[in-house]
């Protein structure tokens, strides 16, 4: 995993339906990933590396972006993952909105749009790692059903604080079995 990922960049999810109307999702493709890279540029304290977008793009509808009238405003980037033991679960790479149309509920409807595709597919659990300090990434996931899981010092090369935190979110039959 490169430094930086699983950062969440203001991922408000407002809900109030504000702008829902005005918003859409589209798959991440070779033919927009740059959409992607602008946008994480803008949003991360980090680069990512070619690797990245090669697992966003593969994750095919797990990686989406978000538009508000028609502009790309945010994105939802995942990988999934083969735990030990064969199943499979969903890393969250990034999920971030631009400040300005943060609390229209984007964060929210990327967020939900891979937790019914993990429950259409049986993939039981979905985590991420963001940065210790990112107290509203946190809060955010937590409104969800995520949970600290475990916190890892020294993860990030780069950027300071360099701890993150695991946050998971069990997800159906899994949610039962913590």
């Amino acid at each position: 995993m490169g430094a930086g990922e699983g950062e969440a960049a203001g991922s408000g999810g407002g809900g109030g339906g504000g702008g829902v109307a005005r918003t859409s999702l589209d798959g991440l493709r070779d033919k927009n990933v740059m959409q992607l890279k602008k946008l994480n540029t803008a949003l991360f304290p980090v680069r990512y590396n070619d690797k990245y977008y090669q697992d966003a793009i593969a994750s095919k509808d797990f990686s989406k972006l978000a538009y508000y009238s028609d502009i790309c405003v945010g994105a939802i980037a995942c990988r999934l993952e083969k735990k030990e033991g064969g199943a499979v679960c969903v890393y969250i790479m990034t999920l971030g909105v631009l400040a300005p149309y943060r609390g229209l509920g984007l964060g929210t409807k990327l967020l939900n749009h891979v937790f019914d595709l993990c429950a259409k597919q049986n993939i039981p659990e979905i985590y991420l790692h963001v940065q210790t300090n990112n107290d509203d990434a946190i809060a955010f996931y937590k409104k969800f059903g995520f949970e600290i899981t475990e916190t890892i010092y020294q993860y990030y090369k780069n950027i300071t604080p360099p701890d993150c935190h695991v946050l998971t979110k069990f997800i159906g039959q899994a949610a039962t079995k913590k």
